[in-house]
């Protein structure tokens, strides 16, 4: 779950909250988030998962979700052989 912070109309900030299945990030592209707490950075972290394609950096409060090119995955793939019977 993803909380961000807005400002309305008449310059309230509005709060809006957002399961991570409702966000669609398309090979090639990316996310950037800020504001986000360590803590909530850890739960995202669980609630994906070990076993993501997604890619995640976090520095000091900005959140990055990264997805790879379908191409990078294949790369991995063979390095990680390569690495495994060498």
């Amino acid at each position: 779950m993803v909380h961000s912070r807005s400002l309305g109309n008449k310059g309230q900030i509005n709060m809006v909250t957002v399961q991570l299945r409702q966000i669609d990030v398309p090979p090639g592209q990316r996310v950037l988030l800020h504001d986000i707490s360590w803590q909530e950075f850890e739960n995202i972290l669980e609630e994906l998962g070990e076993h993501r394609v997604a890619r995640l950096a976090y520095s000091q409060g900005s959140l990055e979700i990264r997805m790879p090119l379908p191409e990078h995955e294949v790369d991995k793939e063979i390095i990680g052989d390569m690495v495994k019977y060498c």
